[in-house]
Parts: C-alpha cells; structure tokens; sequence
C-alpha cells in the first residue's frame, strides 16, 4: 500500500492515516478499507491512488465489480443505511456491525461515532473474527478523535487532493 501525503493535516488526521494503514498492512486478507461519513461522503481510504475515483462524477467513474474506493464507500453507506432501518424495525437497539460472507471475499461494516462507518473488503481466505477485531480496535482508536472537525477536515483534504492532480 502507498501511504497518503499527510503533510498539512493536524495530528488526528495524521493519526487516523496511521491506524488505517496499520489495520491494512497488519490483517493478512484484507483487500481495502474506507472510512465513510455519516452522509456517505468518503473520509479515508487504504487505497489513494484510487481515491481519485471518489471525486469524479458518476458519469466518469469506472465500472467493474472490484471498482474503487469510491464504490467501496457507496456499499459501506448503504449497507450500513439498510441494518439502521432493519434495527429500527425490529426495535433491537443499534447496528454495531455487519459481516457479509460471499464465495469470493466477505464485507464487513462496523461503527465508528455519529454514524460514520468502517467498511473492509476481505479475500475469501481472510479470517473473519481476526478482521472483526481489529476492525474494533481500529474503531475503539479511533472513534473519540472522529470529531466532526475533523471528519470536516479529511473531506477537505480529499478535494484538495483532487484539484491538486487536476493541474
């Protein structure tokens, strides 16, 4: 994995790269990570060299079932906008995580704090309760410094980012 610049960001942003990259390169399986906002926005991902995918328009967007981090955020908010309604329609409290076992590789989505999720994309090989819980771990560290600061601020980093490829 290529590590973001984190040059410019305040010490949590820095710090949340961090842990991400940590959760990447320490979990054997795990293909890609995205941390997504509450509105399905995408804060954080493993993959920057794809991260570019998340700032264009639909219309430009590649296609293909493996996709983007961009297309691994879309999945992440609205598999996690899914279990929200099914808990509330069951009245058995709040979602803390998904997982989802397929022939190829398995989902999962797990809570961070004001409705901001972590979604990893696992291989088919992936242990499932190794990358539960690091994916706790991660959301443990990481969730008091999610502050809506900045959450602000990784977004605006991300297009930043984008105008500064732009040229």
């Amino acid at each position: 994995m290529t590590a973001p610049s984190t040059f410019g960001l305040s010490s949590e942003a820095r710090n949340l790269h961090w842990l991400l990259t940590n959760l990447v390169e320490e979990v054997p399986g795990i293909l890609s990570v995205a941390v997504v906002s509450s509105d399905g926005l995408l804060l954080l991902s493993s993959d920057p060299g794809r991260n570019e995918a998340a700032r264009r328009s639909p219309a430009d967007a590649p296609t293909g079932p493996r996709g983007s981090a961009a297309d691994l955020a879309t999945i992440v908010s609205g598999i996690g906008s899914l279990t929200i309604g099914a808990a509330r329609l069951l009245d058995f409290g709040g979602v803390k995580h998904t997982m989802i076992a397929m022939d190829e590789g398995s989902l999962f989505v797990m809570s961070i704090s004001d409705g901001s999720l972590l979604g990893v994309h696992g291989s088919a090989d992936c242990d499932m309760s190794v990358v539960a819980y690091h994916m706790a771990l991660f959301v443990g560290r990481a969730g008091h410094v999610l502050t809506p600061e900045l959450r602000s601020e990784l977004r605006k980093s991300l297009e930043s980012d984008s105008t500064g490829s732009a040229r």
